[in-house]
């Protein structure tokens, strides 16, 4: 297949198949169980048919025709290295020196979220018109489909970072000002990042967490970044043969890749090491009031719930 291997450093130790196996039973088990119609978790995507999601909903599907892979790409999910490895294996994209990119962290970041280089559904739609839903059912029954999940709140902190503490100006003009204008009562804000982010009209994760509480909002489509899990990846209606975490993504990936029989190829790239972790979650939520909290763990119940995340009582708690 042409896959060159990379970041051969001396291999961790080698997980207990039988353990990752019967992990991997127990997760598919749970989404089993709570999207059955004998379960008491209730949330409105759980009632829809496969053929009555938009294909607009379905665009976090990539699919790899090649190896026979499907993957759910998941914001701030490690979904920037998953994609890495995909374009990698479908041979999508070349090298400038002609060559096919072998190594998915010599891939341009650039490059990486472009959907060009992506099979998704949109591309299905364009190419095969009203014949495309029919296509993709084959292909959601023959080819191995993934996704990878995160503590929700988790998420949403990695995702506060990376989109408004750092310097993303897109983010702050389609967002960001909103949020101030809101939430902060500023009516006055500059027209850049730069110079709306001074610390005199800071946004800051209170402000976020009010937004995602707003009805208002609520009633539309969440960012990506943001969006849950749920609706990104529709695991009530497509029947995933891999549900990977964040928490044990070394392992996991490790795990998915032997299965697709890919391990012997490369491995799996390292984690960044300044990713959000669960240990910030008091920090973060210090202060967000009590009944925000709450109500922000009912808008993310169905996903904390479908993907075994504890919930998270410490914060929910008097």
């Amino acid at each position: 297949m042409g896959v060159g291997v990379f970041n051969l450093n001396v291999a961790p130790p080698q997980p207990n198949l039988t353990k990752l196996a019967l992990r991997q039973a127990h997760r598919k088990d749970l989404l089993k169980e709570l999207c059955s119609e004998n379960s008491n978790l209730s949330f409105f995507e759980k009632l829809r048919t496969f053929d009555q999601i938009p294909d607009k909903d379905l665009n976090h599907l990539i699919v790899d025709d090649l190896h026979g892979i499907i993957y759910c790409y998941v914001p701030k999910v490690a979904c920037t290295n998953w994609k890495r490895v995909m374009i990698v294996l479908s041979q999508s994209l070349k090298a400038p020196s002609g060559a096919l990119y072998k190594d998915p962290l010599d891939i341009p970041l650039d490059l990486i979220h472009n959907f060009t280089l992506h099979t998704t559904i949109k591309k299905l739609a364009e190419e095969y018109g009203h014949h495309s839903r029919a296509l993709l059912n084959q292909k959601l029954k023959n080819y191995t489909k993934f996704l990878f999940v995160r503590d929700p709140f988790v998420r949403l902190i990695s995702g506060f970072r990376d989109k408004f503490l750092a310097s993303n100006g897109y983010y702050f003009d389609t967002y960001g000002k909103k949020m101030l204008q809101r939430y902060a009562n500023v009516s006055d804000i500059s027209s850049t990042f730069e110079e709306g982010s001074g610390a005199s009209i800071r946004l800051t994760f209170n402000h976020f967490v009010k937004y995602l509480l707003d009805p208002e909002i609520q009633r539309r489509q969440y960012d990506d970044h943001w969006e849950l899990v749920h609706r990104i990846c529709h695991p009530c209606q497509i029947d995933y043969d891999f549900i990977g975490k964040l928490e044990t993504l070394e392992e996991d990936a490790e795990h998915l890749l032997k299965i697709l029989g890919l391990d012997k190829s490369f491995r799996f790239p390292p984690a960044y090491d300044n990713s959000t972790g669960a240990d910030w979650l008091e920090k973060w939520f210090a202060d967000i009031s009590l009944a925000e909290r709450r109500e922000l763990y009912r808008v993310y119940e169905a996903d904390f719930k479908l993907f075994g995340y504890d919930k998270p009582s410490t914060l929910l708690e008097e």
